[in-house]
């Protein structure tokens, strides 16, 4: 059995790892078990009650955050040249099309987000070897595939998220910084939450929220009560 260290004993004596928090508890006690010497990241972890492998129980969307990531997130804007000056004083970090697309066939890939138009997918399928692993390639569900670029780049700068259930019917995404409030860690979690409820397929039958849970990088999970969470 891994030894616990000093930090993580600590932790643990914060909180019963048994016991169910509210939402609000959950946000103050993840700031106190987070003993990291960089701005940690506040994750959240939602097990849900549907089968990913049928089509039709795919759970896949998009939020704004109403505080942010407290992340700066790099954009890619691949667009043609009459979209370059729109994407720019929205506040894309790198603009442009074939020298990137060379680039990322190179095996560059340091951006957090690919934002592009319609009629450049077909030079940007090629580069799916490189981007779908890292869960780069750009998608229409996602905003991420539009004509209008500015608001696409603005809505991602501003917090604007996407998320997709893995192959064990868990969402696990990012909600904020350690830094953050309590109450800005709550919000955050809850606009996720209202927006996944609003995603349950049709044809997914039993509990929905089968679990949630709020942890911070390297600390323990903290379970959330879900009848704590206002919309559920």
């Amino acid at each position: 059995m891994a030894r616990l260290t000093k930090k993580r004993k600590d932790a643990l004596a914060k909180f019963d790892r048994e016991k169910d928090y509210s939402l609000s508890e959950a946000s103050a006690l993840v700031k106190e078990i987070t003993f990291t010497k960089f701005d940690a990241s506040v994750d959240i972890d939602v097990r849900l009650g549907v089968d990913p492998r049928k089509a039709d129980q795919m759970v896949r969307g998009v939020v704004a955050l109403p505080h942010g990531t407290g992340k700066n997130v790099r954009v890619l804007a691949l667009v043609t040249p009459e979209k370059e000056e729109e994407a720019k004083a929205a506040g894309a970090d790198y603009v442009g099309m074939d020298e990137f697309i060379k680039k990322i066939e190179g095996g560059w890939t340091d951006i957090d987000v690919i934002i592009t138009m319609p009629t450049v997918m077909a030079k940007i399928g090629r580069l799916g070897r490189v981007l779908g692993p890292r869960g780069l390639m750009p998608n229409p569900k996602a905003g991420t595939v539009t004509m209008d670029v500015a608001k696409a780049v603005k809505e991602v700068k501003a917090g604007k998220i996407d998320f997709k259930v893995d192959k064990t019917g868990i969402i696990h995404t990012s909600i904020g910084k350690s830094n953050f409030t309590p109450e800005q860690i709550q919000e955050n979690a809850t606009e996720l939450l209202n927006t996944l409820s609003k995603l349950k397929p049709a044809s997914a039958k039993g509990t929905y929220f089968k679990s949630i849970s709020i942890s911070s990088t390297m600390s323990p999970g903290i379970k959330v009560d879900k009848s704590s969470i206002a919309g559920l």
